[in-house]
Order: structure tokens, then C-alpha cells, then sequence
């Protein structure tokens, strides 16, 4: 698998989270019983998943050498729409965490703070990824050298190599099918 191909299955397991922060979501806002903690797992799974492991191969790798390589273009796609968007879904992990602490303590009302940072977040990454998936990546696929694309490859499947040995796919895909479970 190259390592486009890599990052596009990898924005498939990211959906999968999505689609269960949003059903716990409903679950809150129809005022069933939720285990909060789980919303502490997804972040988690966010931050060390997505961000860290699929967000760092592409800001490491794939945007710094379109940045690098390519025109004015990639340069904006990267710069003001890919990394703004990055920033602005850790933002809304910082703020979903500050309101889940807020609710355990026994704030209702940021129950309405859970909801609103988890779901901005699902709509920000669901756009994004469709975003990456038909026109960054491609634009990239398209336009990168040769040379530069079989270094993303090896580089891609070096950072693959380490997380399998830290156990990070393991870790996350399995939470996913725990928190799947629970729904």
C-alpha cells in the first residue's frame, strides 16, 4: 500500500470514531445513561490516533514536501486549509475535554458544550477528510516527482513500521470496536 493509500484507509477508521461521537452525542442530548469516560477514550483516539499517527504523516511528510515542491497552490491548500483545520479540530478536542470535566462534576449545562465540540468536530472532519481523499491527496499524487512519492512511501511505511511495534493500530482499532459495541 502506498502511502496515499495508506492515510485513505486510515481517514476510514477515523470515520468510524466519528460516527460513534456522534451517536454517544445523541445519546447525551436524549439524556440516556452515558459513560463519560468513553468520551475520554475518544479523545484519546483523536489526539493519538488521528492527530499524532495519521495527521503526523501528513504534516510531516506529505504536506511539507507539496509545501516544498510544489506551487503557490499547495502552499495555500496546505498552509491555510489543511493545517488551519488540523489546529482548529485540536481546538475542539481541548474545549470537548474541558466540558466533559465540567459535566463529572456535576454541570449539566456543559452537557451542551460535550455535544457541540464533539459534533463540530465529526462535521470538521467528515469535510476535511473528503477534502484530502479528492483533491489534496490527488493534487498531490498528480503533481509530486516520482522521487518524492517513493520517499513518502518508504518514509510512511518506516513510521508504520514503529507504531505497529508500539501497538498504536492495535490499540485504537479495538476501541473502536469496544465503543461500537456499547451503542
Amino acid at each position: 500500500m502506498n502511502s496515499i493509500e495508506l492515510m485513505m484507509e486510515e481517514h476510514k477508521h477515523i470515520k468510524r470514531m466519528l460516527g460513534v461521537m456522534r451517536k454517544y452525542c445523541y445519546k447525551v442530548l436524549k439524556n440516556e445513561t452515558v459513560d463519560y469516560n468513553d468520551f475520554f477514550k475518544m479523545i484519546d483516539f483523536v489526539r493519538n490516533y488521528a492527530d499524532k499517527h495519521h495527521h503526523g504523516k501528513e504534516e510531516m511528510l506529505l504536506f511539507e514536501k507539496m509545501v516544498e515542491e510544489l506551487d503557490a497552490t499547495a502552499e495555500k491548500l496546505v498552509n491555510v486549509g489543511m493545517m488551519v483545520e488540523h489546529d482548529l479540530g485540536r481546538l475542539h478536542m481541548k474545549e470537548l475535554e474541558e466540558a466533559l470535566e465540567r459535566v463529572i462534576v456535576g454541570d449539566d449545562e456543559s452537557k451542551l458544550d460535550v455535544i457541540a465540540n464533539a459534533i463540530s468536530y465529526t462535521h470538521l472532519l467528515y469535510r476535511h477528510i473528503d477534502k484530502e481523499d479528492k483533491l489534496v491527496y490527488k493534487y498531490g499524487e498528480k503533481n509530486l516527482s516520482k522521487e518524492t512519492l517513493e520517499y513518502l512511501d518508504v518514509e510512511s511505511n518506516k513510521l508504520e513500521e514503529e507504531a505497529t511495534a508500539k501497538g498504536i493500530q492495535e490499540k485504537y482499532l479495538t476501541l473502536i470496536d469496544e465503543l461500537e459495541g456499547k451503542l
